[in-house]
């Protein structure tokens, strides 16, 4: 068996958010090692655009880039610049001169950041292993784990970013509460009789938000979240049924849908730990919240908590205190619980109005819209929002 020297960090899960802080946290000077039984591969350049897409907001971006994993290919990431939010009659929009940003955000092919992401990782980290974790030891000055290859590590920290299914948070106790939504979010990419110019439109409709997302060509892609004993009838219409259901839920925003790719549909549900760190373990990403997409919030609340990460050990670091202690995780706790919990109630508390689950609340959402969009201060407060500039942002996304 291989035993490895002591090392500062070792993060289990090599997906966007798991590789973003391997790399940060290696670019920070740490000596980190990186855990993934499948890494991750980018799609062949002329490969169709991949089912999977999501955003990412300016303040994400920034994180990214400083790893050396931004622009991804203009075939594989679409900057959006205008939001357009419905419910009934009512419409808030909003643009990117209310933030002098470039964009509001880009809609990316979730494999294609992955493996730049990991790519990054893989240059700066001190081994990269290809395997999984079959035990982990957490004691007063280090953890161990011991990997399936038969690799024994030793670090002062574990984070774990292994998804929502994190076997490491649950051997250490931490529960994770929250609810199934029974509805499931409809997938494809669309072609519209009008090309989407670059906004990220969104319709509320009783069950569940629709979403056009600008990709490649005026295209968009949907998000449609349906109760689940709507999902399997939508699916199982021919394609011709399909746009024209779609098109009717949209309201006709770009005009009819002339042409969709095969449809795929994923669970919802909101999943929130209990807490964030254990001795010698911290919890990134979905393993530590997972949210309802209708703000696209997901992936960019992970990549957060990554840079926030950064932070919280850097100054550990610089004050010559134990990474993996209690009392240092405890900051990184209350930093990210408290952002991420109150996103996560906040999205699920409009789900449910919008939805129709909290009767007249979601007519009064919906007249809310309207006054807001009179309103250029409130405007500029919702796209500074999405742009991820509200609230404590950790160095390297900022500005």
């Amino acid at each position: 068996m291989n035993t490895r020297n002591l090392l500062d960090v070792i993060v289990v899960g090599g997906g966007a958010v798991g590789a973003s802080a391997a790399a940060a946290l290696a670019q920070s000077g740490f000596d980190v090692a990186l855990v993934e039984p499948n890494p991750p591969t980018a799609s062949a350049e002329d490969a169709p655009l991949d089912a999977r897409v999501i955003a990412l907001s300016p303040a994400s971006v920034r994180f990214v880039e400083r790893l050396g994993a931004w622009p991804l290919s203009a075939a594989r990431a679409f900057a959006y610049r205008e939001m357009e939010v419905r419910s009934g009659d009512e419409v808030l929009r909003f643009g990117r001169e209310l933030v002098a940003e470039p964009a509001l955000g880009w809609i990316v092919e979730l494999r294609a950041l992955q493996a730049r992401v990991f790519d990054a990782a893989r240059s700066r980290v001190a081994a990269v292993h290809a395997a999984r974790v079959v035990d982990c030891e957490r004691g007063e000055r280090e953890a161990r784990l011991e990997l399936d290859d038969g690799t024994r590590l030793r670090a002062r920290l574990v984070v774990s970013a292994e998804g929502g299914r994190s076997s490491l948070r649950e051997a250490a106790g931490i529960t994770a509460d929250g609810r199934d939504y029974l509805s499931r979010g409809i997938v494809a990419h669309l072609t519209t009789e009008q090309p989407n110019p670059g906004i990220a439109f969104q319709r509320f409709l009783k069950g569940g938000p629709l979403a056009f997302l600008p990709i490649d060509g005026g295209r968009s892609s949907l998000v449609w979240t349906r109760p689940e004993a709507e999902v399997e009838p939508l699916l199982a219409l021919d394609d011709a049924a399909f746009c024209d259901a779609v098109a009717e839920a949209s309201g006709l925003r770009f005009g009819r849908v002339v042409a969709a790719t095969s449809r795929v549909a994923f669970p919802l549900r909101l999943q929130l730990a209990e807490r964030f760190h254990a001795e010698r373990l911290v919890l990134l990403g979905d393993t530590a919240h997972v949210v309802h997409p209708l703000a696209g919030l997901g992936l960019n609340l992970g990549l957060i908590d990554a840079a926030a990460l950064v932070d919280v050990l850097v100054d550990a670091r610089t004050r010559e205190r134990d990474l993996g202690s209690l009392a240092t995780l405890s900051r990184f706790d209350s930093w990210r619980r408290s952002d991420t919990h109150a996103a996560a109630r906040a999205i699920d508390a409009i789900e449910r109005g919008f939805g129709g689950d909290l009767g007249r609340v979601g007519q009064w959402l919906s007249r809310g819209l309207g006054l807001v969009d009179a309103l250029t201060p409130a405007k500029r407060f919702f796209a500074a929002a999405a742009c991820g500039d509200i609230g404590r942002v950790p160095r390297m996304a900022q500005r």
